[in-house]
């Protein structure tokens, strides 16, 4: 397989067309699709059906496309592993992490780590635990950190931080006063949850399932930001992180609903490539994550004790 043709394929799935990926790459769209014809012809394969300036990839294009850029993102990492071992300061440190962790967890770490070495430029991606983990098998991310559980035959986790979900709800909700709720009676109740794939949803749906309880009545919102509004807002009961809910309960805008019986606790962690040799950069952020707590981390960073 010709390994030019393959670059100029999978850059124009990146971008959506051959205009685009022509422009990105100063060539001329007739030189692309020469290119893609001749990787059509030697793996004898449809890989993009061409409809005017949309193109759509096949399910040979498809395969062909996710292992492209594995191997690329491969690629990538050995350029930026020599760049650091020929002593530059600079660079890029690209970072996918689970929702809850990119918002509320990881910032004073990486204000930390900004401090230390401000040529390296930060890429922090936020997603849900699927896909960070597909970010970190395609090489698009050197440090992946997830709140839900994954388990791959190529990947390796790593516990990092404890973490407690709590049920919340509007300071006015009728079961907050009772001290008598328990995990049935959630059943009844309308729940806002994220999306398939979130790390927080999945652990939650698991812990309500010891107890025999599967939520059905639900609203779905986007982010873990728009859930503690809708909640505020009345719209129904969540469980979320209690770092997540934390500026909102200072506020009176939501508060905790004791459950009894319901205790749901999780362990953060970071997940890696098995045989992968993490960049320079990569190794000085995993030193500052296994160093002390979020707290800590924030104080270095805004210039005060830790």
């Amino acid at each position: 397989m010709n390994l030019h043709h393959l670059r100029l394929f999978t850059a124009v799935v990146n971008h959506g067309g051959f205009t685009k990926a022509a422009a990105s790459l100063h060539l001329s769209q007739p030189a692309i699709s020469k290119s893609l014809n001749e990787l059509e012809r030697q793996l004898n394969l449809t890989l993009l059906e061409r409809s005017g300036r949309s193109i759509r990839l096949t399910d040979a294009g498809q395969a062909l496309y996710a292992r492209a850029r594995e191997l690329f993102g491969v690629e990538w990492i050995a350029e930026q592993e020599l760049r650091e071992i020929r002593g530059l300061k600079r660079g890029v440190l690209r970072i996918g992490a689970s929702t809850t962790i990119a918002t509320y967890m990881l910032p004073p770490y990486l204000g930390r780590f900004h401090l230390r070495h401000p040529g390296i430029r930060i890429r922090a991606t936020s997603a849900n635990t699927r896909t960070v983990l597909r970010m970190l098998l395609e090489s698009r991310a050197d440090i992946a950190l997830v709140e839900g559980p994954v388990s791959h035959p190529q990947v390796e986790v790593q516990p990092w931080l404890d973490d407690e979900l709590v049920v919340i709800s509007h300071p006015q909700h009728r079961l907050l006063p009772r001290n008598d709720v328990d995990v049935g009676m959630l059943v009844r109740e309308q729940f806002i949850v994220r999306e398939p794939g979130s790390g927080t949803r999945d652990v939650s749906a698991r812990a309500l399932a010891l107890h025999g309880v599967r939520l059905t009545n639900t609203m779905r919102v986007g982010g873990t930001e728009s859930i503690k509004q809708a909640v505020a807002a009345g719209l129904g009961l969540a469980i979320v992180s209690r770092a997540a809910a934390a500026d909102q309960l200072a506020l009176g805008k939501i508060a905790v609903l004791s459950v009894n019986g319901l205790v749901i606790r999780r362990t953060l962690a970071q997940i890696k490539l098995r045989g992968r040799v993490p960049t320079a950069s990569a190794r000085e952020l995993e030193l500052l994550l296994a160093q002390g707590t979020v707290e800590e981390a924030a104080g270095d960073a805004s210039g005060t004790p830790g």
